[in-house]
C-alpha cells in the first residue's frame, strides 16, 4: 500500500502547477493481490479527474473486474462541477478498498470517503496505514495539497518566497549582473516558476531589471498562461513593459496593497504564487506573515539553499 500511496503522489507531483484551480491528485487501482493495475493524475480544470482517469484506463484495457483498491492522494470527492463525483465513478466499478492520503478541505466536494463507506466499502486513510514510511508519505501528502487548501482556506494562494543572499547578507546583484547564484539555485528558481500560477513582484524590482520571470532551465507547462502581479503604489510601471509580459505568455495586473493582491490572485483561482521580489516587498512579505514556504539561497561557494515552511 505504501508503493501504491508513493507512486501516486509522484504522478501528483508531476503536475505541480498544471492543475489549477484544481488540486493535484494522482490515484493508483490494485487488483486484491496489491498489483498495480493502473495509475494516472489529474491533468487540469475540466479534464478527468485522477480516479475517472484511472478508471477509464481500466476499462480500455479490459481490467475492470480485477479493480479492488483504489489509492488516491485526496479524498474522493462528492460533487458535481464541470466533472462527474469521483466517488460515483469509484461506485461502478468492482473495488471494495478505498483509501487516500489527504481529506477534502473543500466543504462543496468533501463526503466521498462517507459516501464510499456508506456504500459497502472499506476506506482508510494515510494516517491509519502501519508502514515505516507512513510519516514521509503524509509529509509528501500534506504539502502536495498545501497550495489548494491554503486558497480554500484562508482565501489566499499558498506564498512561497524565494530570496537569494550573497556573502554579506545582500539582495542586490553586483552592477551588470541579474543574479549572482549558480546553476543548481538557478534550476531550482525555474522549478519554483514552472509549478506557480503566479508571479508577484515589486514596482522597484521591474524598474531596475526588467525581469521577464519565464520558465528556461527546466520543461514549462504547455499552455499555461501565469498571473503577474506587480505591486505598484505610485503607477510606475509603464504599459510598455506589461504588453511585453503579455507576449510572452503573462496575464499582468498592478496591485497598491499586499493583502488585496493576495485576494484578487485567489479569486482568479490560483493556488500558488511564488515571490520574486526585492528587499522592500520581501520584507514587508517577511512582517505581515503572508508566507507559507521561504526559500533561501545563500551564495558560496557552494551555494547553500535552505527551504522553511510556516508552521501555524
Amino acid at each position: 500500500m505504501a508503493e501504491a500511496f508513493r507512486l501516486a503522489l509522484d504522478l501528483a507531483a508531476e503536475q505541480e502547477g498544471a492543475t489549477a484551480p484544481n488540486p493535484a491528485v494522482g490515484c493508483v487501482l490494485l487488483d486484491a493481490q496489491g498489483q498495480v493495475l493502473t495509475a494516472a493524475a489529474h491533468q487540469g480544470a475540466g479534464q478527468p479527474h485522477a480516479e475517472a482517469r484511472a478508471i477509464q484506463m481500466a476499462r480500455e484495457a479490459g481490467l475492470t473486474p480485477r479493480i479492488h483498491t483504489v489509492v488516491v492522494t485526496l479524498e474522493p470527492c462528492n460533487h458535481q462541477g464541470r466533472t462527474g463525483p469521483c466517488s460515483a465513478a469509484i461506485l461502478t466499478t468492482p473495488a471494495r478498498e478505498v483509501w487516500y492520503a489527504v481529506a477534502d478541505p473543500n466543504p462543496t466536494a468533501s463526503g466521498g470517503a462517507e459516501t464510499l463507506a456508506q456504500a459497502g466499502l472499506a476506506v482508510g486513510d494515510l494516517s491509519q496505514l502501519d508502514h515505516p514510511n507512513r510519516e514521509a508519505l503524509q509529509t509528501r501528502a500534506t504539502r502536495l495539497l498545501a497550495p489548494f487548501a491554503t486558497r480554500i482556506l484562508r482565501g489566499r494562494p499558498f506564498v512561497t518566497v524565494k530570496q537569494a543572499l550573497d556573502p554579506q547578507g545582500s539582495m542586490i546583484p553586483p552592477p551588470g549582473q541579474k543574479t549572482f547564484t549558480g546553476p543548481e539555485a538557478l534550476t531550482l528558481a525555474h522549478r519554483l516558476r514552472r509549478r506557480a500560477d503566479a508571479i508577484l513582484t515589486g514596482s522597484g524590482t521591474v524598474l531596475a531589471d526588467a525581469p521577464e520571470f519565464t520558465v528556461r532551465h527546466v520543461p514549462d507547462i504547455k499552455a499555461k498562461s501565469r498571473w503577474l502581479c506587480i505591486l505598484d503604489r505610485r503607477g510606475r510601471v509603464g504599459e510598455a513593459y506589461l504588453e511585453a509580459a503579455r507576449q510572452r505568455g503573462f496575464r499582468p495586473f498592478l496591485a497598491r496593497d499586499l493583502n488585496q493582491a493576495l485576494h484578487d490572485l485567489a479569486a482568479r483561482g490560483c493556488n500558488e504564487v511564488l515571490v520574486e521580489a526585492g528587499p522592500l516587498v520581501t520584507e514587508t512579505i517577511r512582517q505581515s506573515g503572508l508566507w507559507d514556504e521561504w526559500v533561501l539561497i545563500r551564495k558560496g561557494p557552494p551555494d547553500t539553499i535552505t527551504t522553511t515552511l510556516r508552521q501555524d
